[in-house]
């Protein structure tokens, strides 16, 4: 068909792969849907270059997890676990329609929240009952001596009001984010300054036995949430609607130990409501819906 309009998708690695080759589910279900819709897609390898040249080609663009590089461009991530997915008009998380979005936990019902999320606890996290017994868990990012825009304090000043609380803490370092002699040299110095204070250590190993969680946006908040644990934000995220946020609330942490939101009816509308769980029928149409939400004319 002549005139169509062409998307270009901007994969990397095995995600382009498995997209050529119709093994990658939400791909193949966006790919049907589009199609459905009168336009083209195209494939395309994602790299500085392919970036740069992307505003200059016509259609329309979808990149994975990278910021769009034009206005007819969106982005889409995983919604922390398979097959959940949201695609977005931004690359920051605290900008997508779910965070600005009001949650109405007496609009969902329990059982199926329940259900939904036992079945979520028993994919991806696991393991024996949680308990409350272990020290507070902090879980740390990257840029950890920097106050960035979206967040309250640095990461090393949240681990210092943390520490004061004078509780067991342990502060754990992400696996793929790099720390260099300052980062470790201010961290080593809270700790010196706070016994009850660790660092290092398996964070979900700990997190199954923390009372909350502490962090600035970090998804092991998000994964406490299918443990019931609390969490105290320091910086904006997407999932912040049954979290205490240090920016709206200065006793957020003395709050943490009784604070009981509806942890399971929260994931089953986050989950199931605002995102688009590729496994579901109406994947397709909630697909169009997020792309028109975007501002594409499809």
């Amino acid at each position: 068909m002549t005139g169509q309009t062409t998307l270009r998708i901007y994969l990397e690695g095995s995600m382009l792969r498995t997209a050529r080759d119709g093994t990658f589910p939400f791909m193949a279900v966006l790919e049907k849907a589009v199609h459905a819709a009168g336009w083209r897609v195209e494939w395309h390898q994602s790299d500085p270059a392919a970036r740069a040249s992307a505003p200059d080609s016509d259609g329309y663009a979808l990149f994975h997890a990278e910021a769009p590089t034009h206005d007819r461009a969106l982005t889409f991530r995983r919604a922390y676990h398979y097959p959940f997915w949201q695609i977005e008009p931004a690359q920051q998380r605290w900008r997508f329609h779910v965070a600005r979005s009001p949650f109405d936990a007496d609009r969902i019902n329990p059982q199926q929240a329940r259900d939904f999320a036992d079945r979520l606890r028993q994919r991806v996290i696991p393991g024996a009952p949680p308990t409350r017994d272990g020290p507070i868990l902090i879980a740390l990012q990257g840029h950890i001596r920097r106050c960035r825009s979206f967040q309250t304090t640095s990461p090393v000043e949240m681990v210092e009001q943390v520490a004061r609380i004078g509780r067991p803490t342990v502060a754990t370092l992400h696996p793929k984010e790099s720390y260099d002699a300052r980062d470790m040299a201010a961290l080593q110095a809270v700790a010196a300054r706070h016994p009850n204070l660790r660092l290092g250590g398996d964070t979900m190993a700990l997190l199954r036995d923390c009372p909350f969680v502490v962090t600035q946006n970090s998804a092991v908040a998000f994964d406490g949430f299918l443990l019931g644990k609390p969490a105290v934000l320091f910086a904006q995220i997407d999932f912040h609607h049954i979290a205490l946020n240090m920016a709206d609330d200065a006793q957020a942490l003395e709050k943490a130990e009784t604070h009981r939101p509806d942890f399971d009816r929260y994931l089953f509308w986050f989950l199931q409501e605002k995102a688009i769980n590729a496994t579901l029928p109406d994947a397709g149409a909630r697909i169009l819906t997020a792309m028109r939400r975007g501002g594409w004319p499809i």
